[in-house]
Order: structure tokens, then sequence, then C-alpha cells
């Protein structure tokens, strides 16, 4: 396929969180399929990389959250009038007026009507919506990036099934992997990776692996992501057995054992198919998007409303696994070449 002009927009851009993770892949991958990408953001939070057009409009205030979406949205609109941009592919992955594709990382707002209709009397939760829906309606095609979230847009938004596509799911790096390596009957370590960590399911962890605790008293919990401050009243009950390693940009996976993952609502998971990728098994909920990928092989997907018996007991099934798991793979080069399939039947005339 010949070059196309490509402009993404993105407030942060930068592996800075797992929607930032799955942009600048994206983005970096299209440009080396040799097609002119410019990236509209805020803010770039790393090194501008080579080949790509960034550009800055400068930090917002980010509350309330819905006049920050609104007034980068302006701002992203003034940036296209005051630059050409005739026979570009617009691709959101905000809440914009104008672009002809945008990917939806998350749930959908309009899951407020399953709470009580107090919960929707607010200027917050009217502009949520109209936010929403303005991104949905406006473009060419909708991309969920899970299986989950294309479900869930079908089922708030039945009206835009015709601009709905397949899903495209994260990619992976290909990394270090875990060593084979029989787990000690008293030990083992247990990963948990998430900065969101009460949506992420820190709390039920901690309780888990207490449990795990008293049958495994050498066992290791290693947390990544939230700040050691924040989570630190979690173990106040613990003498040591657990490691608050704060963020890092690399999750040392190769070190975990199993991975825990037992969010209460998760569009994707981009964690789980990482640590698949390190040859880690993982136990996760079925709330998970990248519970599509867990195979028997791979670990176990439980409902969150197992009880704490069966979940303990999953995790010293991995524990006591004697062999590896499967390598995942999925390179962010073949979600490129996805979107590629999809621009390709874009209409680059409107915008």
């Amino acid at each position: 396929m010949s070059q196309l002009e490509l402009i993404h927009v993105v407030r942060r851009y930068g592996p800075v969180g797992g929607m930032e993770r799955y942009v600048w892949e994206l983005t970096r991958e299209l440009a080396q399929l040799g097609h002119h990408v410019t990236v509209v953001c805020e803010r770039c939070h790393v090194d501008k990389p080579a080949g790509i057009d960034v550009h800055e409009l400068g930090e917002i205030a980010p509350r309330p959250r819905w006049l920050a979406l609104l007034r980068f949205g302006r701002r992203v609109e003034r940036f296209l009038l005051a630059h050409p941009h005739d026979g570009s592919v617009i691709h959101s992955h905000e809440r914009l007026r104008i672009h002809h594709i945008t990917t939806f990382h998350g749930p959908p707002f309009a899951t407020i009507f399953e709470r009580p209709w107090w919960r929707w009397l607010s200027l917050r939760v009217a502009m949520q919506l109209f936010l929403e829906r303005r991104e949905l309606s406006q473009p060419q095609f909708v991309v969920p990036n899970s299986q989950f979230i294309k479900t869930l847009i079908a089922h708030y938004y039945p009206n835009l099934a015709q601009k709905m596509t397949e899903p495209i799911v994260p990619g992976v790096l290909a990394g270090a992997v875990r060593a084979s390596r029989v787990v000690p009957p008293r030990g083992g370590v247990v990963g948990f990776v998430g900065k969101e960590w009460q949506r992420k399911g820190l709390p039920w962890v901690v309780k888990l692996v207490a449990a795990l605790r008293v049958q495994r008293p050498e066992l290791q919990l290693c947390v990544v992501g939230p700040e050691p401050a924040e989570v630190a009243h979690l173990f106040a009950d613990w003498q040591g057995g657990y490691k608050l390693a704060g963020w890092s940009d690399q999750s040392p996976y190769p070190g975990f054992d199993v991975l825990l993952h037992p969010a209460k609502a998760e569009p994707y998971g981009m964690v789980i198919s990482e640590a698949m990728a390190a040859r880690v098994p993982v136990v996760i909920s079925d709330v998970c998007g990248a519970a599509v990928h867990v195979t028997s092989e791979s670990g176990a997907v439980l409902p969150l409303s197992a009880p704490l018996d069966a979940w303990v007991d999953a995790v010293e099934q991995q524990l006591i696994r004697a062999e590896d798991v499967p390598l995942f793979e999925r390179p962010w080069r073949h979600v490129a070449q996805e979107y590629v399939r999809v621009y390709a039947l874009i209409d680059r005339k409107r915008s």
C-alpha cells in the first residue's frame, strides 16, 4: 500500500499507561511500515520518537475531567484548522468531534445507567455522555480494543453497529521470559501489576496471598504500580513477605511464579498478555478483556463472585504446575497492519 498520512490524537503521548502504550507502540510501528505519522497531544512524556511529527498543545487542568476533554478537543480543532490535512486519516483516542476513526479503550460511560437514577443527575454525567455520544457518532469506524468493550458498546449504542469493526487487541513486546523452575513448596512469588490498584483488585490479592501464606509461609507478594505510600496500609498486619516496587516501565515478570489480576472491570489488561509473553501463568477475573487468550495451559479465569478458597486453590495449582506456560505472541507490527486495513476503507475527504 502507498504511504498514508495519519494523524493520531491522544492527550498523553508515551508509554505512561495502558491506553498510552497502545498509542505509543501503534504509532511507532505505523511509522516503521513507511507511513507518515503525526501525533497531536497535550504533552509528550518521553523523548519524541524519530520519524514521527509530535505536536504538543500544552497541558490542561485535569479536573473536572469532562471540561479537560472538551478543552483539549477544541485545541485539537484549532490545530487542524491551522494545519492543512487534506487526505489525512484522523485517528482519535480521545473524545473528539472531528475524526475518521476512533479506538475505544475503556468501558463506555453509559454504564452509569446501571446505577440508581439519582446518580445520573449531574452536569458531569450529562457532559460525559454528550462527549461519548459525539465521539462515537462522528467517525466512519469505531474500533474496540477487546471483545468485552465491543459487547458493551453494542449494548448501549445499538445504532452504531454498522460502524463497529472487529476488536484490535493490544500487542505485546517480546522480552525476557521466566526460566523453567520448580517453585519451593513453602515459597514462591506472586506478582501484581497496576497503578489503579483498587479497580485491579489489590485488596483481594492481599487477602488471597495472606491465606496462601498459611501453607506457604515463605511466599512473597511483589506489587508493581502504585506508590508504596498509597498501599502500605493494606499490609499493616504483615510481618514481611511483600515488596512494594512502585512504578516501572519494565515490570519484572520473569521473577514472578504467577500473576494475579482479579480486576473488577478491565477493558483488556495488557499486564495479562505481557505476563504470558514472559511465560508466567496468570489467575485473573472473568471481566478482563484478555481473558479470551487465557487457556487452561496459561492459567485460570475465575468469576469475581468465586469464594476465596477457589481463588487460593487456583493460585496454588499454578504454583505447583510442572509444565511451562505456552509463549503468548502478538507483535505490535500485526496490530499496525490490522489498522492499515481499516484505514484503507476510509473516505479521507471527510473530516
